[in-house]
């Protein structure tokens, strides 16, 4: 940052100006007297103090001299509150001012953008990796929330549907949030896929619960009917003792299917299994599709 030239009627006056400049205290101001000024004979011959300054380089200085730039670029007036933990290596910028939503960007990629750049500049001039965040009226926060929302919707999907659900692309902060929101979810696995910036989660149902589903009505036990002409449909099933048969072979009731009878071990029982067909829907507004075939 270059210099710049500061007057007063001395020079506590002219280092209150450059104070109210940079927004900063004394002891982060760098600053040259240029000249002490004088009061001359009874006001006759004054002359001004007069000081170049210039905020001293830090770390926080370098941020936010950058995102102004950026900003008077775009001919934005944004205000800046910058807090720097140095043990925890971490700086949040807080960026207020009118308009903001231009700065957000559609799902927060223009944030994300300049947050990246900003991390850059902060970390060109550090020996360890600082971590830097931007936040606009508590964005971070929101979004944060609507994807653990997301995260939990998608799981009762998967559950409800054994399919696996692809979200759409998300950088690696958003990603860590749908991890970390179903990592303790015993039924629902995830994983991501893809190259950046196209990167994306995969919901998927955890494999032996996935096993067991498809488990399930596939041959015949003692004393127990099931069958796998389910397979793939919601059925209930429901059974019937009987003493006498009266009908052999297969038939078809009303929609229903009626596999006759047959000996289990002890009884004779009806099975009747009621069909209706599954329809898996792919949800745009949310910004995600599903995957139609389920691996092993």
């Amino acid at each position: 940052m270059d210099y710049i030239t500061f007057t007063g009627k001395n020079k506590e006056e002219a280092l209150a100006a450059a104070k109210e400049k940079f927004g900063v205290p004394l002891t982060e101001i760098e600053y040259e007297v240029i000249d002490e000024g004088s009061t001359g004979f009874l006001g006759i011959g004054s002359k001004p103090a007069q000081i170049k300054a210039k905020k001293k380089f830090t770390l926080v200085s370098a941020a936010e001299d950058f995102l102004a730039d950026v900003f008077g670029r775009m001919d934005l007036k944004v205000d800046l509150d910058t807090v720097y933990n140095e043990e925890e290596k971490t700086m949040d910028i807080d960026l207020k001012g009118d308009d903001m939503g231009i700065l957000i960007g559609k799902r927060g990629q223009t944030l994300d953008s300049l947050q990246y750049l900003t991390s850059l500049v902060v970390n060109k001039y550090s020996d360890d990796y600082i971590r830097v965040k931007l936040d606009i009226e508590n964005y971070r926060e929101r979004r944060k929330e609507t994807l653990e929302n997301l995260a939990k919707n998608i799981a009762s999907k998967v559950k409800r549907t054994h399919r696996e659900v692809s979200l759409e692309p998300m950088n690696p902060y958003e990603r860590r949030i749908i991890h970390s929101t179903l990592q303790a979810d015993k039924y629902v696995v995830t994983r991501s896929e893809g190259e950046e910036p196209h990167r994306f989660v995969i919901v998927a149902p955890k494999k032996e619960r996935r096993e067991n589903f498809r488990s399930e009505g596939r041959g015949f036990q003692k004393g127990e009917g099931r069958g796998n002409y389910n397979r793939g449909k919601k059925s209930s099933v429901v059974y019937k003792d009987h003493d006498d048969a009266q009908t052999e072979g297969n038939e078809r009731k009303s929609g229903n299917r009626t596999y006759g009878y047959r000996t289990f071990g002890y009884t004779r029982r009806e099975e009747t299994v009621a069909t209706s067909k599954h329809n898996f829907d792919t949800v745009d507004d949310h910004g995600f599709h599903e995957t139609e075939d389920i691996e092993d």
